[in-house]
Parts: structure tokens; sequence; C-alpha cells
């Protein structure tokens, strides 16, 4: 095992994205999921590994994205990640799409040169009329807390978790009570979906960005050293939503209450 050096995967909606880290250095891989996220997976997932010349027993650990998200997805990206960590004898580091996103859109907002992001309201589409939410604020660190943690502060701050994700459907949208309405950033894929649906109150900035596997890098080192590493066994998904389906009625009745609405 070699100390920084990761695989992550990151297939909780209908993008595939993969990526490697050793050292400074990142390769990534991008391209269309959904039904094709079993079939292209690992085939890529042992391309990526080949070009950045890492085994999968240098890994210090298989990360991946636990969820909420793509049902199908989740339970692809959990079953690759702790196979790939069964044959190396490796770890597997479960962490939240929501959180990527909110690490995405702090990266976007840094390289789009704009003010430095600490609030992100993540949301993200949930099919069935419906979104998973969760907010998130970065503290960052000084140059010297960096130099001393080492490893697990490569990001120059944390990420703590002041909204637990939870499934609204948008009308319902919700955030910390604290948070004014220019103090954060919404970021997520859920914007266009469900256009004219948001709650009036929420009048900021509205971010277009996915969770990626560069995200799921970024947020490994400090996960690591959080202990969040587990057998692979042990790795599960998070669904939030534990029903899958609705039925006629159910779908009857929402279309009714939309039209009732509009």
């Amino acid at each position: 095992m070699h100390s920084n050096t990761w695989l992550a995967l990151e297939t909780s909606t209908d993008t595939l994205s993969l990526a490697v880290a050793r050292g400074t250095q990142t390769w990534t891989h991008t391209s269309a999921g959904g039904a094709l996220t079993s079939t292209h997976m690992i085939p890529q997932t042992l391309t990526l590994l080949k070009e950045a010349c890492v085994a999968l027993t240098d890994l210090q650990a298989v990360v991946f994205g636990r969820g909420p998200g793509a049902f199908t997805g989740l339970r692809t990206a959990c079953s690759v990640a702790q196979g790939l960590a069964f044959g190396a004898d490796l770890f597997v580091l479960p962490i939240d799409t929501l959180l990527a996103v909110a690490e995405e859109a702090r990266a976007a907002s840094a390289a789009s040169g704009s003010k430095p992001v600490t609030r992100v309201l993540a949301v993200m589409d949930a099919r069935m009329e419906q979104v998973y939410v969760a907010a998130y604020e970065f503290k960052p660190i000084t140059t010297d807390a960096v130099s001393s943690a080492g490893q697990a502060n490569l990001m120059r701050g944390t990420w703590c978790c002041v909204q637990e994700p939870e499934l609204h459907s948008p009308e319902t949208l919700h955030w910390p009570a604290d948070w004014t309405q220019d103090g954060f950033i919404a970021a997520g894929n859920a914007w266009p979906v469900y256009a004219g649906r948001w709650p009036a109150a929420l009048s900021g900035p509205q971010l277009l960005v996915l969770p990626t596997a560069a995200a799921l890098l970024r947020l490994a080192p400090a996960a690591w050293a959080a202990g969040e590493a587990v057998p692979p066994e042990k790795a599960l998904p998070l669904y939030i939503r534990d029903k899958v389906a609705q039925t006629t009625d159910e779908r009857l009745q929402i279309k009714a209450q939309q039209a009732a609405a509009q």
C-alpha cells in the first residue's frame, strides 16, 4: 500500500466518473453511465490504473460515492469497489455523493476566481418528483495547520455536515435556518428538471454540477483520517429512499396534485 494513492468510483448519476491519484498526480475518466456502467466500468478502471502505472495493491483504499443517487449506479459502484478491494486486500472508503457535490461546487468556484465557497446546499434529482438535499460548511485551516496535519488536509480545510441528507419535493426544499439567502450556494443537477417549483426564498446562485470521482479523491484523505474506511464486506450504499417504485394510484395522485397546483 502506498500513502495517498487512491482509486475513486462515482456512478450515482447517469455519468460514469473514475479517477486515480498517485501522490500529487491525478488521472480521470468521464463517460456516459446509466445502462453502460456495468459493462464499461471495470475495463475503464483497469485502463485508468494502467495509465497511472498503479497496481491495485499500491492503493491505500478504493473510494466510492455511496449515495444517495441512482439505485443501480450505487449498487454497481459498491460491488465493484468491494470486488477490487477483496482481491487486493484493501479497505473501502464510502463517501456521500452530496458531499462530493459540495466539494465540486467549491472547486468550480475557485477555478472561476469567484468568492470562496464555504456553505453549499447540495441538491440532486432523486426522480419520482423528489430531490436529495444536504447542507455542508467548509472550514478553511491555516497553512501551519496544513503542514502539521499532513495528508488529511490536502484541501486546506474540512467539510462539516450541518444538515443530513434528506428526501424532499422541490417545493419543500429547505436549508439551515441561520443561513442567509446570499450566504450560500445551491449546487447540483436538479435545477432545470424542476424549474419553477423551487421555494421563492431560494433566490441565491444555483450552480449546475455533478458529483465526480475527482471530488471523491480530494475528500478521501480527510475521510481516511476520520476512520471512515471499512473492510469490503462492511461497505454499503446510502439509499435514503426505501421505496423504489410508485403504484399506479400514487402516480395518478401526484399528477392530480401537480395539475391542481398549476
